[in-house]
């Protein structure tokens, strides 16, 4: 069965990936004997340069957990990862084209599956990439994977997930998502730190998220956060802050559909928007 590339954003361009690999529910076997010597070699360049960059701007457990991919110096082999990860937390990863639909992608995590991109970047994109690759996917989001907390809350973004897209609310789940997930800050005892995966895997945003005076950090407020647009492009101007994941999972258990039902006809509020009645956290 055929399925549809997904189209980034507000992009017209065509993401990258061969989606006629993938099933009806867009997973599909990783292409390992297609990643050629320049791909191991990207990885291994792009996990050195980050790992070096972690102590004081990473967060504990994501620290603790790194060496749970193994090896660094090349390509992991997914199934290699999911026997360790199996008997971590329940979770395994499946391999997708790329992007993938809504429902496909909260039914995956719904049920402890996280989709990672199996192709890597060109080593002209070594800086940035637009869409996520196997590196951001799985250096950036797995080791957290293997904490009992994180796990569950990705588990349950899943399940509201599907309830969000029954109720017309993707959009706003999707900001939960950015502002958590892929662009958090917690704050541990010796300081601010990045846990969220499109930081982590990024040189350049995270010593801007955690060391620049210039964007704002917030304490995560779940109806601020769902308000508030993103961008794709740049460093963030907006982060917001939990203390523990345990808080995060605790601010998005419970049933959003009194959130979204509030949220209806207010104004978005800009990315960099900086509100008067706000008290941010000081750098």
């Amino acid at each position: 069965m055929a399925v549809d590339p997904v189209v980034y954003g507000a992009s017209d361009r065509q993401p990258r990936g061969d989606y006629t690999r993938a099933g009806a529910d867009y997973t599909c076997p990783q292409d390992y004997d297609s990643y050629t010597a320049v791909d191991h070699d990207t990885y291994r360049r792009l996990y050195a340069r980050q790992a070096a960059l972690l102590p004081g701007l990473a967060c504990d457990e994501f620290i603790a957990a790194l060496p749970s991919l193994g090896a660094s110096d090349h390509i992991p082999r997914f199934e290699e990862i999911n026997d360790r990860l199996r008997k971590a937390t329940g979770w395994e990863i499946v391999t997708v084209p790329g992007l993938i639909p809504e429902v496909p992608f909260f039914t995956l995590l719904a049920n402890r599956k996280f989709p990672v991109t199996d192709w890597i970047r060109k080593p002209e994109e070594f800086d940035y990439i637009v869409e996520p690759d196997v590196f951001h996917d799985l250096f950036g989001h797995v080791p957290l994977l293997f904490n009992p907390v994180f796990a569950d809350h990705m588990q349950e973004y899943g399940k509201g997930g599907l309830k969000a897209h029954g109720l017309g609310a993707c959009e706003q789940l999707s900001r939960l998502y950015w502002y958590t997930i892929e662009f958090g800050l917690i704050q541990q005892q010796n300081g601010l730190r990045a846990y969220g995966a499109g930081i982590l895997s990024s040189s350049g945003e995270l010593q801007h998220s955690v060391q620049s005076p210039e964007p704002q950090r917030l304490p995560l407020d779940i109806e601020r956060v769902m308000r508030t647009r993103y961008k794709i492009d740049s460093f963030q101007q907006t982060y917001f802050v939990i203390n523990s994941f345990q808080e995060l999972f605790d601010k998005t258990a419970p049933d959003f559909t009194p959130v979204y039902e509030r949220l209806q006809g207010l104004h978005d509020i800009a990315a960099d928007a900086r509100l008067a009645e706000e008290e941010a956290i000081q750098h």
